[in-house]
């Protein structure tokens, strides 16, 4: 999520960003990978993704914040990659929300994630 984050903030090369993003933050080299993965994968999906979330949503991109967006576009790309049970992914999507986010956030993605889901295949 701070990847595309950082990503949406600065718009530089994905590959570059993957380099500092590691220059400046630890972790187990299983961790890392999927980090990558999850993230260069979200990036290459940016407009279907956002697609999606505009589809399900009241608000156009713009106006949604951009933390809101990155937790997002992370949350359903790992539900259309099904990378982890739905449970899960709608669980670590609230924590960053309620850590990162605001409280009335969490309510508004929770709802946009479940109504994205019912369109993704179940896991």
């Amino acid at each position: 999520m701070q990847m595309l984050f950082q990503w949406e903030m600065s718009k530089q090369d994905p590959k570059k960003l993957v380099e500092q993003f590691w220059k400046g933050a630890a972790a187990a080299d299983l961790t890392e990978s999927f980090a990558n993965e999850l993230f260069e994968g979200a990036a290459t999906q940016i407009k279907d993704l956002d697609a999606l979330i505009e589809q399900h949503s009241e608000w156009k991109m713009e106006r949604i914040s951009a933390i809101d967006r990155a937790i997002l576009r992370l949350a359903i790309y790992e539900l259309r990659a099904n990378t982890a049970q739905r449970r899960t992914v709608f669980n670590e999507a609230l924590e960053l929300a309620k850590k990162y986010s605001s409280e009335e956030s969490t309510g508004y993605l929770n709802g946009i994630l479940h109504a994205v889901g019912k369109t993704v295949k179940k896991s």
